[in-house]
């Protein structure tokens, strides 16, 4: 973790004369960018993927017909096209979870109060009036919601809550134009019924970890959800 601790810092250095004493804060935020940037191209395959399954729907509407009594045998029979067509019902999870690792790290970096049997100085940098490894209840405390760790926290919320709503009706248009192609009896990758009806809200949920984790984790849930939406936007449209 000293080598990732390590990054940070001279990311930081970097952007000094730019934002000064919110600069680790901005190199948080470029990190997460250029992790968006190398999990770009598998992004792109997901949405290829995508349509690619979308194709695949008439071709399953037929083993629907064909294998309706038996919904084991259907479920076997669609895998197996997926297989043939070399397409994968689960690769657009694959970005999402390649991104899990670098979270994890930015969250124990800033729960930490020392980084190689030294002290964390990360800790005291700061986000305006918030404290990088402080956390919300911890606004709270301090001044309230309307002191000036708080109202940082009610900046990203707002930053949140808008991102969440645009996401929410991306996914609703997606889903309704897949539902479209799937009229006339077309079938949905089976398994994945449930997921398809939570994905709309998966960007509410975003509020919530940015109300419990540190503040450097929140900043990089922040930028990857928005770039997530805004990729999405681009790349599906």
């Amino acid at each position: 973790m000293s080598v990732f601790a390590n990054l940070v810092e001279h990311l930081a250095d970097l952007l000094q004369p730019l934002f000064g004493a919110s600069a680790a804060a901005a190199a948080i935020v470029l990190f997460t960018a250029l992790v968006r940037l190398l999990v770009h191209p598998l992004s792109r395959a997901a949405a290829r993927g995508q349509k690619a399954r979308t194709a695949l729907q008439p071709k399953i509407a037929e083993l629907r017909r064909k294998h309706g009594k038996n919904p084991e045998k259907l479920q076997r029979a669609v895998l197996e096209l997926h297989a043939e067509e070399k397409v994968s019902p689960l690769a657009g999870c694959l970005p999402g979870l390649l991104q899990v690792p670098a979270f994890f790290l930015l969250y124990h970096l800033f729960s930490s109060d020392t980084i190689g049997g030294r002290a964390n100085e990360l800790l005291g940098h700061r986000l305006f009036a918030a404290p990088l490894g402080g956390r919300w209840v911890d606004s709270l405390g301090e001044g309230g919601a309307f002191g000036g760790a708080g109202l940082v926290y009610a900046g990203l919320f707002v930053v949140v809550g808008c991102v969440a709503v645009f996401g929410y009706r991306l996914s609703k248009r997606m889903m309704a134009a897949n539902a479209a192609v799937r009229v006339g009896g077309g079938e949905q990758v089976p398994g994945l019924g449930a997921v398809t009806k939570v994905m709309p809200f998966m960007s509410f949920f975003t509020l919530v970890t940015v109300a419990v984790v540190p503040l450097a984790a929140a900043l990089y849930v922040v930028t990857s959800t928005t770039w997530s939406v805004v990729e999405r936007a681009a790349l599906y449209r």
